[in-house]
């Protein structure tokens, strides 16, 4: 397993009875994870202190229930970058903090490559990565379907100090930028993608992962440009394990690159295991 240890805003302190006890930046949330099976006694002190909890609703969706004040937007950092929070519905934050083990992997190979590297993002989200990218110097087009998603990238790319930095932002289908930019002719160097299990483009078109990561992969793949750094894919769906997505690149990429598949995962400052938090499939030159 890879694992994010090199935060200093963010800490995973505990988890037990299906449960994160995380501290971001000085808030501390509770957060329901379906990985958490096992029950250990709840000493970290931490357990008291928590904010904010979210609780699960058995009829599906769930709201946060605050122990003290929150503020509406607050931020954390990770190296020289910058981050905006706040409590979301289905218990998100705007981050994902495992991802920083792959933000530090794509800008040591961007600025390895000595080279002008151009990067697609897609389901770009809050744009975590997009600024990791370019504070690597790479040239990066993020795209979301999501304009809230987009507008909240742009202002932690302001927030780092980045925002004179080459970047494109786009609210679009995935899919259907995939395709016109086959038709513009445009290639990137490096390519990556964190599709959601499910959701709905800005036209109202359903997404089903399993249904279509095959279809998006190989299309995608053909904006590759001749001399293509990386190509990853992320995936928080249980039924889609690495083994499979590393199988999936290694079936429709060049075979001139590399490809690895593994769990990453954030570590756990009391008990000292990693918590497993997704996996990544890399292809890599």
């Amino acid at each position: 397993m890879r694992a994010a240890n090199n935060w200093k805003d963010y800490e995973l302190l505990d988890c037990s009875d299906g449960e994160r006890l995380e501290r971001w930046g000085d808030i501390i949330l509770i957060r329901p994870d379906p990985q958490i099976l096992w029950s250990t006694p709840k000493t970290h002190p931490a357990w008291k202190q928590a904010h904010a909890r979210y609780r699960r609703s058995r009829t599906g969706g769930g709201q946060w229930e605050t122990y003290k004040k929150i503020p509406d937007v607050w931020q954390i950092g990770y190296r020289d970058l910058r981050f905006n929070l706040k409590p979301m519905g289905f218990k998100h934050t705007g981050l994902f903090p495992e991802q920083a083990v792959n933000w530090d992997w794509m800008s040591e190979k961007i600025r390895s490559a000595n080279r002008p590297i151009r990067v697609l993002n897609l389901f770009g989200y809050t744009g975590a990565a997009t600024l990791a990218c370019v504070q690597a110097g790479a040239h990066v087009t993020h795209v979301d379907a999501s304009k809230g998603m987009v507008a909240w990238g742009r202002e932690n790319a302001a927030e780092s100090g980045l925002s004179d930095r080459p970047m494109r932002w786009l609210v679009d289908d995935c899919l259907k930028f995939v395709q016109r930019e086959q038709r513009r002719g445009n290639t990137y160097d490096g390519i990556l993608m964190d599709p959601p299990s499910y959701g709905r483009g800005p036209g109202g078109e359903v997404w089903k992962l399993e249904e279509q990561i095959y279809t998006l992969v190989s299309e995608t793949a053909k904006l590759m440009s001749d001399d293509p750094l990386f190509f990853i894919i992320n995936s928080y769906t249980t039924g889609l394990s690495p083994s499979v997505m590393g199988y999936l690149l290694g079936s429709l990429l060049p075979k001139t690159g590399t490809v690895t598949a593994d769990e990453i995962g954030l570590p756990v400052t009391a008990g000292g295991l990693i918590l497993p938090c997704g996996a990544t499939a890399i292809w890599s030159k």
